[in-house]
Parts: C-alpha cells; sequence; structure tokens
C-alpha cells in the first residue's frame, strides 16, 4: 500500500488497497465471512467500472496466498477484467523479511490508512501466523507474466521502490 501511494505521486495512476473494501464492512462485520463476501462484490464491480472509464491506470495492492487455489482463481478473475478491455497489467510481487514487515506493520501511515491494524499487538500477530500458515512469496518462475517484476525491498525506502517500478515499466 505505502509503495503504491507513493508510486502515484510519480505517475497518473490511482491506488486501491486491498484494505479499502475491507475497512468498509469490518465495523458491521468484523473479520467474518460476510466482510470477505462484500469485499468482493465492492471490488469486482469497482474493477468493471474502472476497467470501462478513461483512467490511465490502477494500482491495486493484495496479499496473495500463493498455496491458496482461491488467490490464484480471484487473480485470474480481476487480471480477466482489465484485459478483456484491452488493458495491460503489471506485476509487482514485493518482498521484505518479517523483522521488516513488523516494523512497517505499525507505522503511522499504515494505521491511518488501515483502521483494523490499529490493535497493533494483534495485527503483529495476524501478520506473523499468516507469514507463517501461508506462503507470501512466489516460487521462483511460478508467476509466468511477461511484465513481472520482483523487488526485495526490506532495505529500500517506498520511494525508492515506486521509482525502480515506474522506470521498469516505462510508467
Amino acid at each position: 500500500m505505502t509503495v503504491g501511494h507513493e508510486l502515484t505521486k510519480i505517475t497518473e495512476l490511482k491506488l486501491f488497497h486491498n484494505h479499502m473494501s475491507i475497512e468498509l464492512f469490518h465495523p458491521f462485520f468484523g473479520f467474518s465471512s460476510e466482510t470477505w463476501r462484500l469485499s468482493s462484490i465492492v471490488r469486482r464491480e469497482f474493477f468493471e467500472s474502472f476497467s470501462n472509464s478513461n483512467q490511465y491506470g490502477l494500482i491495486f495492492t493484495y496479499i496473495w496466498g500463493f498455496d491458496l487455489q482461491a488467490d490464484w482463481e480471484f487473480v485470474k478473475q480481476t487480471c480477466d477484467i482489465f484485459e478483456s478491455k484491452g488493458a495491460e497489467i503489471y506485476f509487482v510481487e514485493l518482498e521484505a523479511n518479517i523483522e521488516e514487515r513488523v516494523t512497517r506493520n505499525a507505522t503511522a501511515f499504515r494505521l491511518d490508512q488501515k483502521p483494523t491494524k490499529r490493535n497493533v499487538e494483534q495485527s503483529e500477530m495476524d501478520l506473523i501466523n499468516t507469514m507463517e500458515k501461508h506462503r507470501l512469496n512466489s516460487k521462483e518462475g511460478e508467476i509466468t507474466r511477461e511484465n513481472y517484476l520482483r523487488i526485495n525491498n526490506t532495505n529500500l525506502s517506498a520511494d525508492e521502490v515506486a521509482k525502480l517500478i515506474k522506470d521498469e515499466f516505462k510508467l
């Protein structure tokens, strides 16, 4: 999300981060199946609308469980929406070590953008559990897209990463 935000500053891209739809329903349903169901509907409808617009492009951030078939299907369905309208898709996979992810998890910007993360202790526990339970980075050659970039951003700032992405894809 933070890298996406920085990328909006140096391109004409718009940012729709994963939690924008989650935060909408969490106050009513918590982290229940109803939140995920409604969030999925909102995302799909938003993607359809955006893909039909004259906008330059969209950044969508998402934590992809590479061991989860449902996540693979979601990514494919999302790409299909945009590609059916002639859009080019660019994949950027970011990776950072656990220590850095835990540190970033409590930054003021992240907490401002993601109210569900404001219980930092719980959020940190969720982050660690998710990393232990699921494979959050691809295996070598697993993503076969032409426009694909993998960056280990453990020791890079968000604006440095955004510049790398902009330059790589000539955005």
